[in-house]
C-alpha cells in the first residue's frame, strides 16, 4: 500500500472557502469520484487506486476537517457542507457526469449528492457505513465524542484508544501497525482531535435528514451496489439485512470475515466488485 508521503507527493491542493483542500486525480476515461469515511481520508483508497485508475479518471479529496486538508476549529462541519465542497471540486475538474464510490461518512455525502442530482451521477457503489440511521451502531468512543463530553474526551484521546477502536471494527485480516499509524496520523494531525466532536455531528444529521438521504437510495433511478464487510459491528451483516429490506431488487456483495474498511482489508475483492459493477450495462 502506498505510503502517506508518496500519496501526499502525488496530490495537489486547491482553495475552497478560504481553506486548503487536498485532492488527487489520476487516469483517463470516465470520471469516478471516491468519497472517504470518518475519521481518516482519501488515503483509504490507496490499495485499490491503481486498478481503478487503470480504467477510470479517478478523483478524490480529503474533505474539510479530514486528513491532509485544513481542519479549522471555527468551521460549521456538516454533510451538506461536504457535498458543497465536492460540487466545487467537480466543477474545478470540469466533471459533469460521473460514477461514485463511497465509504462510511462518505456514504451520507454521496446520498446528499444523489438527492441533489439532476442526471450527473450515472451509478453509485457504497461500502460499509450508515446508509440507514436505524441500523448504524457507533462505537462507544464515537458516542462519547458526539456527546456534550466530546471536547473533554477528545483532549485525552490517544493512539492507544484509537487503535483499540479500530481493532474492534476490523475483520479477520490482521491490522498492520504501519497502516494503523497512518490512519492515526491522518485523523489526529493538524489539530484533528480538537474538531472530532464537531465532525461527529453527522450522526444527528443522519437522523434529521433520514427521509431525504434514505429516499435518495430507495428511489434511485441509477444502478446502486452495496459491498459490505459482514464482520463489521458498526455496519456489517445487519446493514445488509436492512438494505435488502428497503432496496429492491438489492445488488449486494457480501464479504465474509471482512470488517468496516473493506477497501483496506480486502482490496482485490472490493476492486473486483467495483469494476464489475461499473462495467455492467445496468
Amino acid at each position: 500500500m502506498m505510503s502517506l508521503d508518496a500519496w501526499r507527493a502525488s496530490g495537489d491542493w486547491f482553495e475552497w472557502r478560504g481553506e486548503r483542500i487536498f485532492c488527487r486525480t489520476e487516469g483517463t476515461g470516465e470520471p469516478l469520484l471516491l468519497v472517504h469515511g470518518f475519521p481518516t481520508a482519501s488515503w483509504d483508497w490507496a490499495a485499490i487506486w491503481p486498478r481503478l485508475a487503470a480504467r477510470y479518471r479517478v478523483l478524490a479529496i480529503d474533505m474539510i476537517g479530514f486528513g491532509l486538508s485544513a481542519k479549522p476549529r471555527g468551521f460549521a462541519y456538516s454533510i451538506m457542507a461536504q457535498a458543497d465542497l465536492f460540487e466545487a471540486f467537480l466543477a474545478r475538474e470540469r466533471v459533469t457526469r460521473y460514477r461514485v464510490l463511497a465509504h462510511d461518512y462518505g456514504n451520507s455525502v454521496a446520498q446528499e449528492l444523489l438527492a441533489r442530482d439532476r442526471g450527473a451521477i450515472t451509478a453509485a457503489c457504497f461500502l460499509n457505513g450508515g446508509l440507514f440511521p436505524e441500523s448504524h451502531r457507533p462505537l462507544p468512543l464515537q458516542r462519547l465524542l458526539a456527546s456534550p463530553l466530546g471536547p473533554l474526551v477528545a483532549r485525552f484521546a490517544s493512539y492507544r484508544t484509537f487503535a483499540g477502536s479500530m481493532q474492534r471494527i476490523w475483520g479477520t485480516r490482521p491490522l498492520p501497525e504501519a497502516e494503523l499509524r497512518t490512519m492515526w496520523e491522518l485523523a489526529s494531525g493538524n489539530d484533528g482531535l480538537a474538531i472530532m466532536p464537531k465532525l461527529l455531528g453527522y450522526m444527528a444529521e443522519r437522523r434529521r435528514h433520514r427521509a431525504r438521504w434514505v429516499g435518495a437510495i430507495v428511489d434511485a433511478k441509477i444502478p446502486c451496489r452495496l459491498i459490505d464487510g459482514l464482520a463489521d459491528p458498526v455496519s456489517g451483516a445487519h446493514l445488509v439485512a436492512r438494505y435488502r429490506a428497503l432496496v429492491g431488487p438489492a445488488d449486494v456483495v457480501e464479504l465474509a470475515g471482512v470488517g468496516h474498511y473493506p477497501q483496506v482489508e480486502a482490496p482485490d475483492a472490493v476492486a473486483d466488485a467495483v469494476l464489475s459493477f461499473f462495467a455492467s450495462p445496468g
